[in-house]
């Protein structure tokens, strides 16, 4: 049976989709963009504010749901320009230090809000 998963401490959906949903012991968190949840506007900044943010939005619904990075088993990173990989992945390994989950990562053209990151996360227990 899938569970639906929202949390006040991350960005509210701002489509028809949910923050995250679990099934079978393995949870599917939408991408997450550089929204501050409690202003709903994209954090100041450059790449690696804005991976900050990203991911302590996907730490607080990993934490919702009763999970944490260490369960985390694939990342993809869709990126406005790949000349900010170096720099997101400074901070991304920051979050992911022992045993990091598999990972893509991809130049896109254009992201939600003009934002420069955007990562959708898989867990599992």
């Amino acid at each position: 049976m899938k569970r639906i998963i929202q949390t006040p401490k991350a960005p509210a959906a701002i489509g028809p989709y949910s923050q995250a949903v679990e099934i079978d012991r393995t949870l599917y968190i939408s991408g997450q963009i550089p929204l501050d949840p409690q202003t709903m506007k994209v954090v100041e900044g450059g790449i690696q504010e804005q991976t900050e943010q990203v991911l302590t939005n996907i730490g607080a619904i990993l934490h919702e749901a009763g999970y944490d990075f260490t369960d985390v088993v694939k990342s993809t990173c869709l990126l406005s320009d790949m000349g900010n990989f170096k720099a997101m992945n400074e901070v991304y390994g920051r979050f992911y230090s022992e045993n990091p989950p598999a990972r893509a990562a991809f130049a896109v053209k254009v992201l939600p809000l003009g934002v420069l990151i955007e990562i959708e996360t898989i867990a599992a227990k």
